[in-house]
């Protein structure tokens, strides 16, 4: 699941020309992917009573659709990459061989869709729409579609070595894109969230490190 060398495909440049300053850290690079089907920004697995009920207050700061391509490429971004891994988290809660990883997974889950619940609402708060611009893109951290058959094919061990590093990738990448936009954003609220975002990636990787397996999974 580790893309970070990817072809440069005819849909590369239309996403880096969105991401904008974001793609000058090599955070995020897209190219196109037959796997993917178009989503919006709503589309997520269901949500648990817990993660329905934990959600963070929103961030405070500019409530203006005013928005710097960073903090427009941030968000548009960081939102079907957590839509994305809320599925394959929710497939390793029900199906992990190692119990640690089902329960590590339940917790994750449920961190990703509150973060969800404060990335819709500054979309909206930044004059954007709730759809998915990279739908159809093959994203360094993204979970595609493909990603996800591969893993519901997968049984025991051979399951939970693909989820640890669909994931891994995924908290990596997400934070490096955050760090961007903690530093060249342009909206205080998003900062914020950013901030939030990489406080949270670093806890859950120094966790999933320490998973039954994830050192010789993760190489």
């Amino acid at each position: 699941m580790n893309r970070m060398n990817l072809p440069k495909l005819p849909h590369r440049a239309a996403a880096l020309g969105l991401l904008g300053v974001l793609a000058l850290t090599g955070a995020a690079g897209c190219s196109s992917a037959a796997d993917s089907t178009p989503r919006t920004t709503a589309d997520s697995a269901p949500r648990t009573a817990e993660a329905r009920t934990s959600a963070p207050p929103s961030a405070t700061g500019s409530a203006s659709a005013s928005a710097s391509a960073t903090d427009v490429g941030w968000v548009q971004l960081m939102t079907p990459m957590n839509q994305q891994a809320v599925k394959l988290l929710t497939l390793a809660a029900e199906r992990a061989d190692e119990p640690r990883l089902r329960a590590f997974a339940v917790r994750l889950r449920a961190d990703q869709e509150a973060e969800l619940d404060r990335l819709r609402p500054l979309l909206t708060r930044m004059g954007l729409p709730l759809t998915d611009v990279h739908a159809g893109h093959d994203m360094p951290g993204m979970v595609t579609e493909r990603d996800l058959t591969a893993a519901r094919a997968a049984e025991g061990s051979a399951f939970d070595r693909l989820v640890l590093a669909g994931i891994r990738d995924h908290l990596r990448q997400s934070a490096q894109v955050s760090r961007s936009e903690i530093t060249a954003g342009g909206r205080a609220d998003a900062r914020e969230l950013a901030r939030a975002l990489v406080t949270a990636r670093e806890t859950f990787l120094a966790e999933l490190a320490r998973l039954p397996g994830a050192e010789r999974a993760l190489g």
